[in-house]
């Protein structure tokens, strides 16, 4: 398979987690959003939307948009699974990544910073901007997920591939984390994770040196 990825991107590097989790092989193809490689005539004719990630399956089909990505890699490859056995379960992961996939980073995405920018908004506000909705999101999550193991229990799910990747953005705005200890503790664990380790932004191969 071939990840067409940003290293810094929160919505790739789910997928790379998700990868990772089911023990997948895949390629890297970088995409340089910062200079614009996402809007160029080679990418779009791939992904008309000009974002990142896409993924070629090893059956050539592309597919786009991390969410899709992530629940076609659970169906397509069940173990190990990301998602619960029982359907309400399931739910309460799925209502998780949600509200970060969803609710939050929509609103710290790259072009809606630039487009605030564009608006006339220095990066004081810009950053104020991005701390309210990911504080807003966290809090939430918090209050939501189990108080031992990761997310949902003792073996990583959806919800953690989803969470992981929003506390690097948190961390990159200075967003504090300690009223959050159950994140925290899926952070940790997550930091022990080899799945986790290999899909951070730090190990890809367009990480700045």
């Amino acid at each position: 398979m071939e990840l067409y990825t940003y290293y810094r991107s929160t919505s790739s590097y789910r997928v790379r987690i998700a990868l990772g989790l089911k023990g997948l092989g895949w390629q890297a193809v970088p995409v340089n959003l910062l200079q614009g490689q996402q809007r160029g005539a080679g990418y779009l004719a791939l992904n008309p939307q000009g974002r990142v990630p896409a993924l070629r399956t090893d059956q050539g089909e592309l597919l786009v948009q991390s969410p899709a990505i992530i629940e076609y890699l659970e169906e397509a490859y069940p173990d190990p699974a990301l998602l619960p056995a029982d359907a309400a379960a399931r739910a309460r992961v799925r209502g998780v990544a949600a509200i970060i996939g969803c609710d939050v980073h929509p609103l710290h995405n790259v072009a809606v910073l630039n487009r605030l920018r564009e608006a006339g908004q220095g990066e004081v506000q810009v950053s104020q901007w991005v701390g309210h909705w990911v504080t807003q999101g966290l809090a939430a999550v918090e209050q939501l997920i189990s108080d031992r193991g990761f997310c949902f229990g003792a073996a990583p799910g959806m919800a953690d591939v989803y969470l992981i990747p929003q506390l690097y953005a948190a961390e990159r705005f200075a967003v504090d984390l300690a009223p959050y200890p159950r994140i925290r503790r899926v952070a940790a664990l997550a930091g022990q994770h080899p799945a986790f380790q290999q899909a951070h932004p730090s190990r890809q191969p367009d990480a700045p040196v």
